[in-house]
């Protein structure tokens, strides 16, 4: 009987995670940490993502491949969690500060009244220029775990999984602009490279 039991307590913990594990997502030995971006963890390889549909501001659907050809970073946010809301002003500067056509920042409110609720909010920051996007039915639930906010992910351009944490970061630290042009540059030479063999 308390094997039944251990087995069902497994087996609802893992169903409430959503997502699947993905290689990397174990917890690591906690070593000094002297950046926040450190806490990134970077998959040992790509991991396929499904492109779960999720709303632009106007109510339209929106999915992972239509950026296909882009690094994406997509950051789970919502207006109720203090750290979410810290990152926000950073995330828009670091975003200007990247600069590329081959790159983009999916900020994804996960707000049970989407727009009507996160709009005014943004206002009130002086963030009405603020572009976000919306989960309010939580379905990017099926591809990332959205027990722990903010949580950010970040994508080559085929649209994989290459890194992802699930923490506040300060997206202002030099280093996370080092991180992304090195994934920007990392994925440009595969595609050099797949050019050359065809």
């Amino acid at each position: 009987m308390r094997s039944i039991l251990v087995g069902f307590v497994a087996a609802t913990m893992l169903l409430a995670g959503g997502a699947q594990a993905y290689p990397g997502m174990e917890k690591q030995d906690k070593t000094q940490v002297q950046s926040s971006v450190d806490l990134i963890s970077v998959l040992p390889k790509p991991f396929p993502i499904e492109a779960v549909p999720f709303k632009d501001s106007k109510g339209g659907a929106v999915d992972f491949s239509q950026y296909k050809g882009k690094v994406i970073m997509v950051n789970m946010w919502a207006t109720w969690c203090p750290p979410c809301v810290r990152e926000l002003p950073a995330i828009s500067r670091f975003s200007a500060k990247i600069g590329s056509d081959d790159f983009e920042v999916l900020p994804v409110s996960i707000d049970l009244e989407g727009n009507k609720q996160v709009e005014p909010f943004l206002k009130s920051l002086g963030m009405e220029d603020f572009n976000t996007y919306y989960d309010k039915e939580q379905k990017l639930g099926q591809v990332f775990p959205l027990d722990t906010i903010p949580a950010t992910f970040i994508l080559n351009r085929e649209g994989e999984l290459i890194a992802f944490v699930r923490t506040f970061v300060d997206w202002d630290d030099d280093k996370a602009v080092t991180l992304i042009k090195g994934f920007l540059a990392q994925t440009a030479e595969v595609e050099q490279v797949s050019d050359q063999a065809e």
